[in-house]
């Protein structure tokens, strides 16, 4: 399943420049981008990265998986889906870039508490600042962070930002990318 991920993000994600074009969310610019709503937003891609992170994470004794909307969104859905197929439900939850400025006025929304322990999932990390803000947000509602699962590491320093951050929280959490960079990339040199 996993070269078959490799496969459709390096083919509707990926694109590359001998210049660096693209501008990333951070303010540097890249020679290279990956767009991965277009494989998490797809059937195929749903399929392979609900299977392929349940998987990664069926042993952990968690109630919820989710992220910093929107990266975080169809993933956390699809691991959701399939964890019911599967027979081990775990809550999809959504961490919003600002309170609700409404009603509750609450972050997160899905059914998770304080007290919860949650798997953080994002598409792309680069310096890992979105699922940083995600940590975040939950350590202030209480909610324990077990693991992060990363569809994409740049392997720009995201992860090892993200494992300090998650240290400084207390939380002896790993964190695991599903595809580096550097598997998109040997299928660009061939």
């Amino acid at each position: 399943m996993k070269e078959n991920l490799i496969k459709l993000i390096y083919e509707k994600a990926f694109k590359y420049s001998e210049e660096p074009i693209f501008r990333l969310v951070s303010g540097g610019m890249s020679k290279y981008y990956f767009n991965c709503k277009t494989v998490t937003l797809s059937p195929e891609g749903m399929y392979l990265i609900g299977n392929i992170i349940f998987d990664m994470i069926s042993n952990l004794e968690i109630t919820g998986i989710g992220g910093l909307t929107l990266g975080a969104d169809p993933i956390s859905n699809a691991v959701a889906y399939t964890s019911y197929i599967k027979g081990r439900p775990i809550e999809a939850f959504v961490v919003r870039k600002k309170a609700k400025e409404h009603g509750t006025m609450q972050w997160i929304e899905g059914n998770v508490k304080a007290g919860d322990s949650v798997v953080v999932v994002d598409d792309v990390i680069t310096t890992g600042s979105s699922t940083i803000q995600a940590i975040t947000r939950l350590k202030e509602a209480g909610i324990f962070v077990k693991k992060v699962v990363v569809l994409v590491d740049r392997q720009e320093g995201g992860r090892e930002n993200i494992l300090n951050f998650l240290n400084d929280c207390g939380f002896p959490a790993e964190l695991e990318a599903v595809v580096l960079r550097d598997e998109v990339m040997a299928l660009y040199r061939n």
